[in-house]
């Protein structure tokens, strides 16, 4: 194109040779410009392709990043709460830890007390059922078929009264208990009504011995509740007994505002 556009003016000869180099240098000129313009613009856009993916992959490490951190903001809201359910539990485990070392306590400060007792056979103190119990055997208290306590026997449920009285903050329940030998006669015509009386002589002296009216009650299980069998002496021995039972405060167990709720 550029030939012909030269070679077309020196046909017509109206542009001097000096004319023409100048417009062939000026041509030259222009046309490196041009090829210089179209490489800075063809690099230009090659920059700008490259500055592109920069910025499509940071755009896709932010995208990670967020998925990431929201991953991340879940697993902390978990973890947080396990962490406030772990110590929950272990708060509620201590209560429960306090709540039975003190029985222990107790039970231990029981024993001491009526270690006496314990030692001359007339008294055993045990755990059955979750209740703290304190065992006395009938034959020490009373005569066969008899309700009526011994002198012996007086003396020793007066010791215990002496214990109970300083216990202020528990209630207690006497127990009577025979064996399966039954007994019908005008004055205790079963089972029933023996161990019935027997319960409630003992309340008496128990009363008698400084233990509050409002802390204690009666109740007779005839022969219902054996320890032992009934069939030898020495079985029969064990479950003619008295009982003394502290009952349990169930305001300290576990749960128990529910119950309470429940029950109104």
């Amino acid at each position: 194109m550029r030939a012909l556009l030269i070679l077309s003016l020196l046909s017509i000869g109206c542009v001097s040779k000096k004319k023409y180099t100048e417009l062939e240098n000026q041509l030259s000129t222009t046309e490196g410009q041009l090829s210089s313009k179209s490489s800075e613009a063809m690099s230009l856009q090659q920059a700008l392709q490259a500055e592109q993916t920069k910025v499509a992959t940071l755009q896709k490490q932010i995208t990670d990043l967020q998925t990431k951190n929201t991953a991340l903001l879940s697993d902390k809201s978990e973890l947080d709460a396990s962490v406030q359910q772990m110590q929950s539990a272990l708060a509620e485990l201590a209560a429960r830890k306090s709540e039975a070392d003190a029985r222990l306590a107790e039970f231990r400060n029981l024993l001491a007390k009526f270690q006496s007792l314990i030692d001359a056979g007339r008294l055993e103190v045990k755990i059955a059922a979750g209740r703290m119990v304190l065992v006395l055997p009938t034959d020490i208290l009373f005569g066969s078929g008899s309700a009526y306590l011994s002198k012996e026997g007086k003396e020793a449920i007066l010791e215990v009264a002496g214990v109970l009285a300083t216990i202020s903050d528990r209630e207690f329940q006497v127990e009577g208990h025979t064996d399966d030998v039954g007994i019908s006669t005008e004055q205790f015509p079963s089972n029933w009504h023996l161990a019935a009386s027997r319960a409630i002589n003992v309340v008496n002296v128990l009363v008698e011995g400084g233990v509050p009216l409002t802390a204690i009650s009666a109740a007779s299980f005839a022969e219902n509740r054996p320890i032992d069998t009934n069939k030898t002496k020495e079985g029969k021995a064990k479950n003619r007994r008295i009982e003394i039972v502290v009952v349990p405060d169930l305001s300290q167990l576990p749960g128990y505002d529910e119950l309470e709720k429940m029950a109104q």
